[in-house]
């Protein structure tokens, strides 16, 4: 996977991941008011939500978290 694709205003795949993973963490590990991941679409709505500026799908990030659950 290519992480240093430019996505939006000089973000690439790898920000938009380290921006989403200490959150993504915290939750799958059951230290946050949002209850772990229980399939592929909680995850998408969630990174997509939770994505900063940029709220549309993006496939590498996706991939990424989808391979940590």
């Amino acid at each position: 996977m290519k992480n240093n694709k430019h996505v939006w205003e000089g973000w690439t795949i790898q920000d938009f991941i380290d921006e989403l993973e200490p959150s993504f963490n915290q939750i799958m590990s059951k230290n946050s008011w949002i209850k772990p991941f229980k399939n592929t679409e909680e995850l998408k709505k969630w990174l997509m939500d939770s994505q900063p500026f940029y709220k549309k799908h993006i496939p590498e990030v996706f991939n990424y978290f989808k391979n940590k659950l």
